[in-house]
């Protein structure tokens, strides 16, 4: 599927990947907007106890962590996204 209909399906709760990543196991998921404990001084300072943040799109990375992601060129343009369950 392309990238529209896959950021719907993400939009919607569901995990996204390409079929095309190298990477074993990495998917992209919907990170909806919520208030984090504030974990650096600078947060702590602007922020107080909770850091707000707005929703966004996370990868879960072949090394089982956690970044945020932004989708690249390739990805956009590309057909091979699938729906994980």
């Amino acid at each position: 599927m392309n990238f529209s209909k896959a950021l719907n399906e993400v939009k919607n709760g569901k995990r996204i990947a390409r079929e095309g990543w190298n990477g074993k196991g990495m998917f992209v998921y919907f990170v909806s907007e919520e208030a984090y404990t504030s974990k650096t001084d600078h947060a702590k300072k602007i922020f107080g106890d909770k850091t707000p943040y707005l929703p966004y799109l996370a990868l879960k990375t072949a090394s089982n962590k956690v970044v945020p992601w932004t989708v690249s060129q390739t990805d956009v343009l590309s057909n091979d996204w699938i729906v994980l369950e």
